[in-house]
């Protein structure tokens, strides 16, 4: 599965870990997700999605 998620972090300035601290996860976490090698829980997809104000849907592409 793709994702906008470093594209989305970068644009607001906010680092792995920063992030990972909001969403209650670790840094490796966002950078596995970022670099498609973790596809995270259904529930942390809504995390991040409500963390960046946006549907699941514009973050996550399913190919």
């Amino acid at each position: 599965m793709k994702n906008r998620l470093r594209e989305l972090r970068k644009k607001h300035a906010i680092s792995q870990a920063e992030m990972g601290k909001a969403l209650e996860v670790s840094r490796q976490t966002i950078n596995a997700i970022e670099n498609g090698k973790y596809d995270p829980s259904l529930p942390l997809a809504f995390k991040i999605a409500k963390y960046f104000k946006l549907t699941i849907e514009d973050i996550f592409i399913f190919d």
